[in-house]
């Protein structure tokens, strides 16, 4: 159909595609170790043996679950992020007029706007949204509002003439989308669908190329650098272990399980929720971040590109002066308008306001009563309702004033008269009338003869004609647009009440009136601009405007605002200043530039780069939707992050293309909401200054806690290196280097988010992405070399400290991993010649990797500088595996009974694991006990694990019990014999040892 708009971000598959894109392309090396975490299960016996298993360890399986996981999760966020960027079209296809009128073989008939085509004439009337792009060729008091295509607040007249050659500016063309506020218009249609100006603007949104977000390339530049690292050390140590006689498979293992202990595996949690913390902070203060990432974008921002209307200003016309008793007034333009600042007696007042209300066809809507008047929906004129807001709030109810002299006839404003009149019975003389009229000053100067001062008429001579050139040109200056005011009371004999007064013939008098004052009207800047641009600059941020505006009146906003400091001068004012023409100015003398949308149009690249770098302070004005592009890429080539704020569907290219889109969520378009990162609830440019803090704030956070999840790295790497170098029991498993990586240092890491900012922060300049790392050399050293480290050693002394208070000392840990984790063995010997069984030694692995993640969750909050301790005690390994059971409370399943064997001279030998004597008796050779008979145990029999178990305490104090199965063991075993076991240095009467 013709109205098809080109879709801006279109994506391929549907959801397929989205998902695909969701799901693929992780920046996380963890989705090369899911794949291979089964492997760890596949561990062998005993390398010299032969005895390999390839049984699949459940621990095993649910590392590569969890690690899936964490893939999967992400891999959703992803696809939510992306889908949620589709819906830009439908903001686009939801401003497509309806039904559209046209005239076809010379009758009118109501179609669908998609059915108009290029040459169809269409009538449109105040209030329709226009259907196509349209060449006027007959207009009645046509206005439309452009305001967002070009940010011109006032509604610009339409006409046959053609005045300009930028289409954006001549009056004989009417846009597509844009609303025709009042008057009637026929026209030719011109262009239709992605051909239009509207379809050209999302055409331009669709091409372009969204560039990665700093924090997104600093957090890929740190991965980057892990995954170097981890591989680097993984491949080291997979040949080194191949040179040390491991077998490949063991090699593989020690690959996977140095590259998981590299891997910050809540890295990517961490940093979404404090990103997610931000954002709802933000939002409790008006600022909707609808990218995460944008949070932290917007602290590194170093240009805001911000357009004028509804973003710097208010997005509504207000009386700013009045000129009257030859004096320029003020008038407040506060967002309240609550304050007089000016003498409201004069007569001269008087006769002004009445001229303002009663020459006005503006009207507050109705059920308004209630709110204030300058937030009250008016129907009519911009200009027409900012005065009819101030006469409200100067002199009363406008309704009664109107009431109180009815109008009589009236002579709508047009192009060509440049003025309006209106005629009306007058409430102070019951049978006269008063003409008014208002209108283009010069014009209106012109039809009058004298002039109002005090009350009084007095001759219009040279004298008061320099005072009113003096005046008009000062409001002008200030980029408002100025109104003449004149009035002409007329008499009763020659127009009594009832006279026909005929608007086409004039039978009355337009000239020789009497002239009263000039009012001025201005979109007045938002009250908490100015600080907040201060707020920018001390933070080192330029703020550039790009307005298509007129640039007086961009430049007279820009100086009330701040963004041309005081001072500080254009080129146009040095020459002014110094009476020179401004071709003979040097640029460069001037800190501040305004550039108009033509002089951009024939740079080129480089000019605008110099005029980018050499200024501080810049305006563009009449500036064209490409034209923001370009100036957006122009500060981009800068290395400059560029925020861009707008409101109009003429700003989406611009919002979509800058590092960070921020758009107006009350007078922003729908389009321009899809298209920003970031909405501004209450169109309140002073919050982009909140969100900047934020992400300062975050990005520090940020450091902090990748600092801290960085310490554990050392302790949990070194472990594997001891390891395989010197062939020690392993410290610490793969799935213990995960529960602290996702359990016990994420909560700390995610706390960190909740710093308070640095009393300097705004102060500071912006951050520059090529050398201010999220990751840099000082980060690493102190994460690495210094607290790593403390928590590696501190690590290393508990666990050697506790093996040899157990047995081991350190010089008997060389070269038993093979024999420690060979679960066939039950004669391990420690330093004390005391020999160990298998299920003792799983106990205390299974308590060594419990106690590592406990380690952890008692390491987090003591900060970065607490240790690592892999090895905590077997305190619970030798109260319960030691005595050949395990509290029934456990999650894991009871150790095995111990194996009993006959000794020499008919005494049962007892292993460490069994039993052992701290004090009292010889330690370091066997313990035996006597009289086997008691046990019915044959000489050279030995026990298997299931014939014995263990029923728990005996109730008395809690002492364990070890039982004969009943039968369920060798039949020559007695029901009834028993042995207790009692833990040393208690001594029973009838343990007896030799």
């Amino acid at each position: 159909m013709p109205h098809d708009l080109p879709h801006p971000f279109p994506f391929s598959g549907g959801w397929r595609g989205r998902l695909g894109r969701g799901l693929l392309p992780f920046p996380h090396p963890v989705t090369k170790v899911a794949p291979n975490a089964h492997l760890r299960g596949s561990w062998p016996s005993r390398a010299g043996r032969g005895a390999g298993t390839s049984k699949l360890s459940p621990s095993q399986l649910y590392l590569g679950v969890v690690l899936a996981a964490v893939v999967i999760v992400t891999g959703c966020f992803s696809y939510y992020q992306e889908a949620k960027s589709s819906k830009i079209m439908d903001s686009f296809k939801n401003m497509v007029p309806q039904q559209a009128l046209v005239v076809r073989e010379g009758e009118k008939i109501q179609i669908n706007a998609e059915e108009v085509v290029v040459g169809d004439l269409v009538e449109v009337k105040g209030g329709d949204r226009v259907p196509a792009d349209l060449r006027i060729i007959s207009s009645h008091g046509c206005k439309v509002d452009n305001s967002s295509l070009t940010g011109e607040s006032e509604p610009q007249t339409r006409s046959p003439e053609f005045t300009h050659e930028n289409p954006l500016e001549t009056r004989n063309i009417c846009f597509f989308s844009t609303n025709c506020v009042e008057g009637t218009a026929r026209g030719i249609v011109i262009a239709t669908g992605d051909r239009t100006v509207m379809g050209r603007i999302a055409t331009l949104a669709s091409g372009l190329e969204v560039g990665r977000t700093p924090i997104a390339m600093e957090i890929e530049h740190f991965i980057q650098l892990i995954t170097g690292v981890a591989v680097f050390l993984g491949v080291s140590f997979f040949v080194l272990s191949l040179i040390l006689g491991y077998s490949w498979l063991e090699a593989v293992i020690f690959l996977i399980g140095i590259i998981v202990a590299n891997v910050p595996e809540g890295l990517l949690a961490t940093v979404t929720v404090c990103l997610t913390l931000t954002a709802k902070r933000m939002a409790r203060k008006n600022c909707l971040v609808k990218n995460l990432e944008a949070v932290e974008t917007l602290g590194s921002t170093s240009t805001i590109c911000s357009d004028k209307t509804g973003t710097l200003t208010q997005n509504r016309m207000t009386v700013a002066h009045m000129w009257f008793d030859n004096q320029i007034h003020e008038a407040d333009t506060t967002e309240d308008q609550s304050g007089a600042t000016f003498d409201k007696r004069s007569p001269t007042w008087t006769a002004l306001s009445r001229i303002a209300g009663l020459c006005n066809r503006a009207v507050f809507k109705a059920g308004q009563e209630n709110i204030s008047v300058s937030k009250r929906d008016t129907a009519g004129d911009a200009s027409e309702s900012a005065l009819l807001k101030c006469i409200e709030l100067s002199c009363g109810s406008v309704r009664k004033m109107r009431d109180r002299n009815p109008k009589v006839a009236e002579i709508p404003f047009n192009s060509t008269n440049k003025y309006q009149l209106s005629i009306h019975e007058r409430e102070d003389s019951p049978q006269s009338h008063v003409l008014v009229m208002k209108g283009a000053p010069e014009r209106i100067l012109d039809r009058c003869s004298t002039i109002l001062v005090q009350g009084k008429e007095i001759p219009l001579d040279k004298e008061m004609q320099d005072a009113f050139q003096n005046a008009y040109m000062e409001l002008g200056g200030l980029g408002e647009r100025v109104l003449g005011f004149c009035q002409l009371n007329l008499p009763s004999g020659k127009f009594p009440r009832g006279f026909k007064f005929d608007t086409d013939e004039l039978n009355f008098p337009t000239e020789k009136l009497c002239f009263v004052g000039l009012m001025s009207m201005i979109d007045p800047p938002r009250a908490a601009v100015p600080d907040a641009v201060g707020k920018c600059r001390s933070a080192g941020i330029k703020v550039i405007m790009v307005t298509g505006d007129h640039p007086i009146t961009a430049k007279a906003i820009a100086k009330g605002v701040g963004i041309i400091s005081e001072g500080n001068e254009t080129v146009e004012d040095i020459a002014a200043r110094l009476n020179i023409p401004v071709s003979q100015v040097n640029p460069r003398e001037a800190k501040a530039c305004v550039v108009h949308g033509s002089d951009l149009k024939d740079m080129t690249s480089e000019q605008l780069d110099e005029i980018l770098r050499n200024h501080t302070e810049i305006v563009f004005a009449r500036t064209s939707p490409q034209q923001k592009l370009i100036i957006v890429e122009g500060c981009q080539r800068q290395g400059a992050i560029v925020a861009v704020t707008g409101d109009g569907v003429n700003d989406s290219p611009a919002l979509k293309k800058a590092d960070i889109g921020i758009a107006m969520g009350i007078s922003g378009s729908d389009v321009s909401k899809q298209a920003a990162d970031m909405i501004l609830l209450d169109d309140n440019f002073a919050s982009i200054v909140t969100g900047v803090e934020e992400g300062r704030l975050i990005f520090d956070n940020l450091k902090k806690s990748i600092a801290y999840t960085l310490t554990s790295n050392i302790p949990e790497i070194t472990p594997f290196l001891l390891f395989i170098i010197a062939n020690i029991p392993l410290p610490l498993g793969t799935v213990t280097i995960l529960c602290i990586d996702l359990g016990t240092d994420m909560v700390p890491a995610i706390s960190l988010a909740y710093e308070a900012a640095e009393s300097d922060i705004m102060k500071r300049q912006p951050r520059n992405p090529q050398t201010d790392k999220l990751v840099n050399e000082r980060l690493i050293s102190m994460a690495y070399g210094q607290i790593g480290m403390i928590q590696a050693l501190g690590g290393f002394f508990t666990y050697f400290v506790i093996l040899a208070e157990n047995g081991f000392l350190p010089s008997r840990l060389l070269g038993i991993r093979l024999d420690w984790d060979d679960r066939s063995m039950n004669d391990l010997e420690d330093s004390y010649g005391q020999e160990w069984v298998s299920g003792a030694m799983r106990m205390a692995a299974w308590a060594r990797e419990g106690s590592s993640v406990l380690a952890g969750v008692v390491r987090g909050p003591m900060g970065a500088g607490g240790m690592a301790v892999w090895c905590p005690g077997l305190t619970e390994h030798r109260k319960h595996a030691a005595l050949g059971t395990c509290p029934r409370s456990h999650a894991a399943p009871s150790a095995p009974a111990p194996d009993l064997r006959a000794a020499e001279g008919g005494g049962v030998h007892v292993p460490h694991g069994l039993l052992r004597q701290h004090r009292g008796g010889a330690v370091g050779r066997p313990h035996h006990l006597q009289d086997p008979p008691q046990l019915g145990l044959p000489a050279g029999h030995e026990e298997q694990d299931s014939d014995f178990w263990a029923p728990g305490g005996d109730g008395a104090g809690g002492l364990s019990v070890l039982l004969p199965r009943h039968g369920r063991g060798p039949p020559h075993v007695p029901a009834q014999g028993h042995l207790v076991v009692l833990r040393l240095p208690l001594q029973p009467p009838h343990l007896h040892l030799r």
